[in-house]
């Protein structure tokens, strides 16, 4: 056999994949051990105006397992024309990704290894096909290296909990998260924090930490604070719901000792008032473990209740789970609880597909940058004297009101929705209940049509409202159609998963980057049943300049600072100009202190104007793109494509033209966009040739004319060239995309010539009909651009 002729896949299944089962007792069980092709993201979702697709999701060759969710060792495979090690450096990175200790590459003639595990001595060594390494062999290597005990070592290949009526997987992040977790606790570990960006299952990694450890038996007795009670709801119904008649809910500050996981808002236990401080029911080493979720909120702050709580159970294992690491440091959470065990970013996230990325819209108002000073005596709409003194953006609202501002921020807002869709669910942050109340109003002023149809279109939901309370789980529920545009102060920044949420418009201001962030995670979650991929924040407030956090959350894919009378959705392509920075300096965050009583002026005869928007794009590395399409798309094809001669090279040697399309397609190249710019009748393949190499372009039908003068298919059948014509038409109309699918022979005018098995048999069969396309394809591109 000639290995040098096998594809990748042939050694795979020939060579590495029995390499790896071997023989006997000892080897991978192939169905619970063994996983190939494994794709472990879901690939970047890449927005362009109102385009959006997914890019390339990365693909593993060969995942190796000890038990179920324990990864030990990823393999990477080539063909026999590259070397063992070829593929090490994907494995490498792929081992990094998946937190896996052992990196395999081979060629089908040995393994090259990579032990992640070894501090000296050396790391990587060629093992002959026949000696790949047993499950039993990697794992105690694994454990040795670690410095494992035998009792540890039985904690930290507990199993997961799986439900096989819900096909529920944890993604490898969840994974690394857990498995890091339950190792360091079976190690003596007693303070953890996990960093794990908003709507990337926090709860759910925290259920699997409390199942594998309540089911090893080192952890009996287990404590879930919140803070908000729909979480609490939420966790009980939704993730741990597998815990049963074993879980309770702490409520009307009463206590039964008689069950094992206990959820608790911990304003359900602690109390300004000894005899409220229902925890104190409990010895201090009741508890096992305390997991206090969204811990940033100032749980670990020497004079927060919550401290009350984490100290009294001093002797549990306690671990803290926040979406925001570093304000985490300002509230001194790393202090209490130690360096993150694991960081999974909102970046992250957005660059594995995960989550949604997200646009900005960003809206100045004239007001806002030049400030406002009443007249000389000049008194609010009710009579009142208002104080002299310049009021900017951060009194807007909160000390002074003009109206006209609330209604220009109600305009834009409907004049968005008009240019996208009217019914996408929109949350609207305002200062207070007041103004929410009062957005409230103008929304309904500025969508009288919609309001009238049904009063709950916009709803105010705060915490003094019990009617927009009552509509919360409507609001949140992907398959209710209201209320759509919800107006709230703080009630909807924390614990409501509003799956669909399209857009935040931002009209407070925000002094917390905690705040920031877990508003923004509204609308981080992707839904894809409701075509929900990304989201839009529009910003009244300029809060996504000041708080930028690229290094947790990524930039958004689109900054829009659109002209006063332009529209208010981003174009496809964004005018020049780069991010605004941050504000030098450190950011400052202190938890808020209890407002003071404030004056509050109204004015409803101060006009207000928008003078500036503006946009950005994110590309495929996360970085913002500041130039055209046309810019962007020119650079992108150059770092796949180094000289148009290799481009062409790429482009005649691929069977299917479409893959090479694909291929840049995955890269951020929106062939659509171009298309727009420089003309729908070219060629995608003359797009890519005239924006990366500046080379002429010619149209379709231009192509297909020299074709014809050239008679290449004089060497056919008259039925035979009907055919061959009816294709070149169909390439003058469409493209190549279509002429290579065979799916072509079944629409006109091919369907006059015949069924596609007759028009095949004009060719001698399949093989003669497929050359003859690909000779077609080979003249439409003799000339090259």
């Amino acid at each position: 056999m000639d290995k040098k002729s096998l594809s990748e896949a042939d050694i795979r299944t020939q060579f590495i994949t029995p390499a790896i089962v071997g023989a006997g007792e000892a080897k991978w069980d192939l169905a619970t051990q063994v996983r190939e092709e494994v794709y472990f993201t879901k690939g970047r979702v890449i927005v362009r105006g109102r385009t959006v697709r997914r890019g390339e999701a990365k693909k593993a060759d060969y995942l190796l397992y000890y038990r179920p969710n324990i990864p030990l060792a990823v393999v990477e495979a080539k063909d026999n024309n590259h070397t063992v090690g070829a593929g090490m450096p994907q494995a490498l990175d792929y081992a990094e990704t998946l937190d896996v200790p052992f990196a395999y590459s081979s060629n089908g003639d040995a393994f090259l290894e990579h032990d992640r595990t070894v501090t000296s001595g050396p790391v990587t060594r060629e093992i002959p096909l026949d000696q790949f390494p047993s499950p039993s062999e990697l794992w105690s290597r694994y454990c040795t290296a670690k410095g494992l005990s035998a009792a540890e070592e039985a904690v930290a290949r507990q199993d997961y909990y799986h439900d096989d009526a819900s096909g529920k997987a944890p993604r490898y992040y969840q994974l690394t998260a857990v498995n890091r977790t339950v190792e360091a606790i079976a190690r003596g570990a007693n303070r953890i924090l996990l960093v794990m960006a908003t709507g990337t299952g926090k709860t759910y990694a925290a259920f699997q930490i409390i199942w594998r450890l309540w089911k090893a038996g080192v952890k009996k007795r287990i404590l879930f604070l919140v803070d908000r009670n729909i979480l609490a709801d939420q966790t009980r119904t939704n993730d741990f719901k597998p815990f049963g008649q074993a879980m309770t809910k702490i409520t009307n500050r009463t206590v039964d000792k008689s069950f094992e996981i206990y959820l608790s808002l911990y304003q359900a236990v602690t109390g300004p008032e000894e005899d409220m401080n229902t925890y104190r029911q409990f010895s201090p080493d009741f508890f096992d473990l305390v997991i206090v979720d969204e811990c940033h909120r100032g749980s670990a702050a020497e004079d927060a209740a919550w401290r009350q709580v984490l100290e009294y159970f001093a002797s549990a294992t306690q671990i803290g789970l926040t979406a925001t690491p570093r304000e985490t440091k300002d509230v001194s959470n790393i202090e209490y609880f130690g360096e993150p065990l694991y960081t999974y970013s909102l970046r992250q996230g957005i660059a594995d597909g995960f989550l949604a990325p997200y646009k900005v819209v960003r809206v100045a108002l004239d007001k806002d940058i030049d400030g406002w000073r009443p007249t000389k005596g000049q008194t609010d709409k009710y009579g009142k004297p208002i104080e002299d003194r310049e009021y900017n953006i951060t009194d807007f609202d909160r000390n002074l009101v003009l109206e006209q501002r609330t209604a220009v921020v109600a305009a834009r807002v409907t004049q968005f929705l008009t240019e996208t869709d009217r019914f996408s669910k929109t949350i609207i942050f305002c200062e207070d209940v007041e103004h929410a109340e009062r957005m409230r109003q103008a929304m309904v002023n500025a969508n009288p049509d919609l309001a009238a149809a049904n009063s709950r279109y916009v709803m105010r939901i705060t915490g003094d409202s019990d009617e927009g309370k009552a509509q919360l789980d409507n609001f949140i529920d992907p398959e209710s159609a209201f209320p759509v545009v919800a107006t709230t102060s703080r009630l909807l920044g924390t614990g409501v998963d509003a799956q669909t949420c399209r857009l935040i418009v931002l009209d407070k201001s925000i002094k917390s980057m905690t705040e920031f962030k877990q508003i923004i995670g509204r609308g981080t979650r992707i839904n894809e049943d409701y075509n929900k991929l990304y989201f839009t924040i529009m910003d009244f407030r300029r809060a996504t300049a000041l708080f930028a956090d690229p290094d947790f959350d990524g930039d958004p894919v689109q900054i829009y600072e659109p002209p006063p009378e332009g529209p208010m959705e981003p174009p496809d392509e964004p005018p020049g100009g780069g991010p605004d920075e941050p504000p030098e300096g450190p950011i400052i965050v202190d938890p808020p202190p209890p407002p003071p009583p404030r004056v509050k002026y109204y004015v409803h005869d101060a006009p207000v104007r928008v003078v500036m928007e503006r946009v950005q794009y994110l590309g495929e590395d996360g970085r913002l793109i500041t130039e055209s399409i046309r810019d962007h798309s020119r650079k992108a094809v150059r770092q796949a494509f180094r000289s148009l001669d290799e481009f062409l090279t790429a482009w005649n040697d691929a069977d299917r033209k479409q893959a090479v399309l694909e291929e840049l397609a995955a890269k951020g190249v929106f062939l659509d966009e171009l298309a727009e710019q420089v003309g729908r009748d070219y060629d995608a393949f003359d797009l890519v040739c005239h924006v990366a190499f500046d080379q002429p372009p010619l149209t379709r039908r231009e192509r297909a004319a020299k074709v014809r003068k050239r008679n290449v298919f004089a060497s056919y059948g008259a039925e035979a060239r009907a055919v061959l014509e009816a294709l070149l038409q169909k390439y003058a109309d469409a493209g190549i995309t279509s002429v290579e699918s065979l799916e072509i022979l079944k629409v006109d005018p091919l369907t006059a010539l015949g069924t596609p098995m007759e028009i095949v048999a004009l060719f001698g069969g399949k093989p003669g009909y497929v050359a003859a396309v690909r000779e077609l394809k080979a003249a439409l591109y003799t000339e090259a651009a």
